[in-house]
C-alpha cells in the first residue's frame, strides 16, 4: 500500500473515531503540569499564555520550576504589566531565547492596557499581540478557551507523519502535517484534544523509541504498520554549526566592583546585562581589534583557558582578559560587586 493510499483509506474510515480513542486514553493518562486545569475546572488564559510561551525551545521539567516562581511572583496579567522589565528578564535567567521574555512583558502590558485586562478569543486577534505567532494562538484558543483551532508543535508532526506515513522531511512536509491535524481536530472538547495529542507524542510516540504496543492510534497507524514508525521522525539531518569567537573583557575597580553593560534590545541576548567583549565573529579577533574594542585603556592579562557556550545556531568560543582601573567612570553600563550578579538580568 503507498503512502498516498494509506492517507485516503485513513481518513475514510478512521478519521471520525480517533479523537474519540485519543480523548478515551487521554482522561486516564493526562500528564499533570502545574498549568494544566484539572479535569472539570475552566483553564486560566494567563497560565496558559505564560506556560506556552516558556514551553518554546525548553523542556516540560525545566519550566516547572521557572512557572510556579513566576506565578508566585506575578500572579495576574495586569501584575506582569507593571513590572520592571529588568525584573522580568532577571527571573527568566536560565530558561534562554530572551526575546520571549521581552515580548511577554511588551504582551502583558498591551492586555492590560488595550484589552481591559482580557485575553482575545480569536486567533487572529490574538496574532496582533506580541510574541504570540501561529502555534500559540492556536494553543491559547483551543486549551483557555476550548475553541477549535489546530495546535501543532513538534509532537504533533511526529505523531501526524507516522500516523499518516509522511515521509517527507520538515520543514517541507509543515503544510501539509498541518493540513492533516486540522482533519482530525474536533468540534468539541478541543483544549482537552491539543493537549492530549501533545501528550501522545511526548509519553508514547517519542522520537527515538515509540511504544506502539500502548498508543490508542496504533490500528490506524501507517507508521507502525509499514515498520517504519521509527524512521517517520520529520527532522532534516542537522548542519554543523558554525563558531564563533571573541574576547570577554573581565574590568575591575579598585572597590572589587566589575564594569557590565546592557545589551541592545533587539538581537541576541537583547536587553540583557553582559560582560563586555568584542564582537563575536568567525576569526578569534587580532590583537588590534581586541584593543580597539576595549572599553577602556589598561595593562590585560589574559586568563588561562577559554569560555565555550552553544547557542541554537552557533558555539562561542570566548577568552577573557582582565584589566585594573583606579577610577570607576561612566562608560555607559554598570559597576557591580560579583556577589550582587545575581540580582541582575545576566544571561546563563
Amino acid at each position: 500500500m503507498t503512502t498516498s493510499h494509506a492517507v485516503a483509506t485513513l481518513n475514510d474510515t478512521a478519521s471520525a473515531s480517533l479523537p474519540g480513542k485519543l480523548l478515551y486514553w487521554y482522561d486516564r493518562h493526562r500528564r499533570i503540569m502545574p498549568w494544566r486545569a484539572l479535569p472539570g475546572c475552566k483553564p486560566d488564559p494567563y497560565k496558559v499564555w505564560i506556560s506556552e510561551i516558556m514551553l518554546q525551545q525548553t523542556t516540560v521539567v525545566t519550566v516547572g520550576l521557572y512557572f510556579e516562581k513566576f506565578l508566585g511572583r506575578w500572579p495576574t496579567v495586569g501584575l506582569l504589566a507593571d513590572a520592571n522589565l529588568d525584573e522580568v528578564l532577571h527571573a527568566w535567567q536560565g530558561l534562554g531565547y530572551y526575546a520571549r521574555a521581552r515580548n511577554l512583558h511588551k504582551c502583558a502590558v498591551v492586555i492590560s492596557s488595550s484589552h481591559n485586562g482580557q485575553f482575545p478569543e480569536s486567533e487572529t486577534e490574538l496574532l496582533k499581540l506580541p510574541g504570540i505567532g501561529p502555534y500559540t494562538a492556536a494553543a491559547i484558543v483551543a486549551i483557555a478557551f476550548d475553541r477549535k483551532a489546530t495546535v501543532v508543535d513538534g509532537n504533533v508532526e511526529r505523531v501526524i507523519s507516522r500516523l499518516y506515513g509522511v515521509q517527507e522531511p520538515l520543514p517541507g512536509a509543515k503544510n501539509r502535517l498541518r493540513e492533516l491535524a486540522t482533519q482530525l481536530t474536533p468540534e468539541t472538547r478541543c483544549g482537552d484534544y491539543a493537549q492530549a495529542v501533545m501528550d501522545l507524542g511526548a509519553t508514547i510516540c517519542s522520537y527515538r523509541n515509540p511504544t506502539c504496543n500502548i498508543c490508542p492510534w496504533v490500528s490506524f497507524c501507517e507508521g507502525h504498520r509499514s515498520g517504519l514508525a521509527t524512521v517517520l521522525q520529520n527532522k532534516t539531518p542537522k548542519t554543523t554549526r558554525p563558531v564563533r569567537y571573541g574576547v570577554a573583557f573581565w574590568i575591575v575597580a579598585r572597590d572589587g566592583s566589575i564594569f557590565l553593560r546592557r545589551r541592545p534590545d533587539k538581537g541576541l541576548l537583547g536587553g540583557m546585562i553582559e560582560i563586555p567583549s568584542t564582537q563575536w565573529g568567525p576569526n578569534v579577533p587580532s590583537e588590534a581589534e581586541v584593543i580597539a574594542a576595549a572599553p577602556v585603556n589598561a595593562e590585560w592579562r589574559p586568563i588561562e583557558g577559554s569560555v565555550y557556550h552553544t547557542f541554537t545556531h552557533f558555539d562561542l568560543r570566548l577568552r577573557v582578559i582582565v584589566g585594573h582601573v583606579a577610577v570607576k567612570r561612566d562608560l555607559g553600563g554598570i559597576w557591580c560587586v560579583p556577589n550582587l550578579f545575581g540580582d541582575l538580568a545576566l544571561p546563563t
